[in-house]
């Protein structure tokens, strides 16, 4: 019998991804064309079709620009958590500043869905042993979850001794919440990205369904994630470096065929249908220097 995993979304802008910060500030972001409703139309019937529903980390600017959207992915059943209110990675900004945006988030997302945020995923996966003081934040701001650090090494973010499975965060301060890591494969010794974004995009599909079973065999649910830009492959160029751009665009024509490919052979559910068997890890791991 295979166990349930877990889907994800980050709903934010195509214009709003890290790679393009530096050219593309908040402050523009209202010059940009919206094109949110194209990639959550799609991947709403996706869920529909496979009589799935998923968890969406919704950015809190997204969700005030697009209230009536969030209300539908919110009556089609599909759990509504935050991704934050500006998609800034969490070194940039203060203590007092990150408490904000949960805030900010946290109300606007819990008006539009009519019940309670309990979990957060990071701008980036920006929580790192850096920033981890963002553990002690969101738990004292009544978080349940969180789905920001990725084992793994990687040039923004990741923190490559983190364990790969569902366990309990301690952050420097003491803080303490469930931390659900985006899915990686075990190989040559090493934790590997695999479960999302562009990875999923770029990497053969079988790798993603090895790497679901490898996790399926550890008794363990993988988190996979994507974004709404990723089903929307006449998006405009954005002004990045070729890397960045082709990091972007790499796969996007194949990203609904993927998804659709591994819900036909996994079952996936939100986290808040798994929160209580989670919430029983008895895997600790401390994030404090």
């Amino acid at each position: 019998m295979h166990m349930d995993h877990l889907l994800s979304f980050d709903v934010e802008e195509y214009f709003q991804v890290e790679a393009a910060a530096a050219r593309i500030s908040l402050q523009q972001w209202h010059s940009w064309q919206s094109r949110l409703h194209i990639g959550i139309t799609e991947i709403l019937e996706i869920l529909a079709e496979q009589q799935t529903c998923a968890t969406f980390f919704i950015l809190g600017w997204a969700a005030r620009q697009n209230p009536d959207l969030i209300k539908k992915i919110a009556g089609q059943g599909h759990e509504i958590a935050s991704h934050g209110m500006s998609h800034t990675m969490i070194h940039r900004v203060s203590r007092d500043e990150f408490r904000q945006e949960l805030r900010d988030s946290k109300k606007i997302l819990e008006d539009l869905a009519g019940r309670p945020v309990l979990g957060y995923r990071a701008p980036t996966f920006s929580i790192t042993r850096r920033t981890a003081w963002a553990l002690d934040v969101l738990a004292e701001e009544g978080f349940l979850y969180d789905s920001s650090i990725f084992p793994v090494h990687h040039d923004r973010y990741g923190v490559p001794d983190a364990p790969p499975q569902p366990h309990q965060a301690l952050g420097p301060g003491g803080g303490r919440l469930l931390e659900l890591p985006p899915l990686t494969l075990w190989l040559f010794r090493t934790n590997w990205p695999i479960g999302g974004g562009g990875y999923l995009r770029l990497l053969p599909i079988r790798w993603i369904d090895h790497a679901l079973r490898q996790a399926e065999s550890c008794h363990t649910p993988g988190m996979i994630y994507l974004h709404p830009w990723e089903f929307d492959p006449q998006q405009p160029l954005l002004p990045m470096s070729r890397l960045s751009r082709w990091r972007h665009r790499v796969g996007l024509r194949r990203t609904a065929a993927k998804l659709r490919w591994l819900m036909n052979r996994h079952r996936f559910t939100p986290v808040c249908c798994q929160l209580e068997s989670l919430q029983a890890a008895e895997l600790h791991f401390s994030y404090g220097r």
